[in-house]
């Protein structure tokens, strides 16, 4: 079994993010530029029993639609590099208009957890989560923390051992759209599941042609290039 896993970290902007980041990793990171791009790029490390956690601090973004460079970078490390894990870090106060990137995150990639931020804060404020009720309904685990006190740690970092020993699976909820898109989606699925095979979510594919995702499309055009080129 392996002992090393790349875990990446998605999230709105001030979800508290970089502090999980710099809280789990302290002074084993470090910081530069994305390939190609001037758009900031940290990692760092997390022991746990034995096994080294090699997090990876994604862009903070509203969504991943290729809107923006900070989006389409996120985007394809999630999509592309394909990490062991993604934490997907939400702000309790905010769950509603943080959930959008959460729903996005799920179509993309099997392995998720969902960090559900500042629970502190929102419990002063009088707003109680039931996360055992999300974690039935995204069918993917939800763990509420604290970032800044180092709340709900030992549980976050249990919970990732325990999905990359396979002692628990993610199932991810799968969004259903209007007939009228869904019927769509049956029609090309196949033909994407065909040139993507295995390595992405032909479905999530689908949804993105639909969408007219060019900079998604020229970037698919790139990779498989290259991987026919290996």
């Amino acid at each position: 079994m392996r002992d090393e896993y790349r875990i990446a970290l998605a999230g709105n902007p001030n979800t508290g993010k970089s502090t999980l980041f710099n809280a789990l990793t302290g002074l084993r990171q470090h910081t530069g530029n994305w390939a190609g791009k001037t758009v900031s790029h940290a990692q760092g490390s997390v022991q746990y029993k034995d096994k080294t956690f090699h997090l990876i601090d994604l862009p903070g973004t509203y969504s991943l639609f290729s809107n923006s460079t900070d989006e389409e970078v996120a985007r394809n490390y999630i999509v592309f590099e394909k990490p062991d894990i993604t934490l997907v870090v939400l702000d309790a106060t905010s769950l509603e208009r943080n959930f959008n990137l959460a729903l996005q995150v799920l179509e993309m990639t099997k392995n998720v957890v969902i960090c559900i931020n500042l629970i502190d804060v929102a419990e002063q404020r009088g707003i109680h989560i039931n996360e055992r009720l999300l974690t039935n309904r995204l069918g993917v685990p939800v763990i509420k923390i604290s970032a800044r006190n180092k709340k709900g740690f030992p549980m976050l970092l249990d919970t990732i051992d325990r999905i990359v020993t396979g002692a628990i699976e993610c199932n991810p909820v799968q969004i259903t759209y209007p007939d009228e898109i869904e019927e769509k989606i049956k029609q090309i699925e196949p033909k994407v599941q065909g040139i993507v095979g295995n390595h992405l979510s032909a479905r999530w594919v689908s949804l993105r042609l639909l969408d007219g995702d060019e900079v998604l499309l020229n970037e698919l055009s790139k990779r498989l290039v290259v991987a026919e080129e290996v």
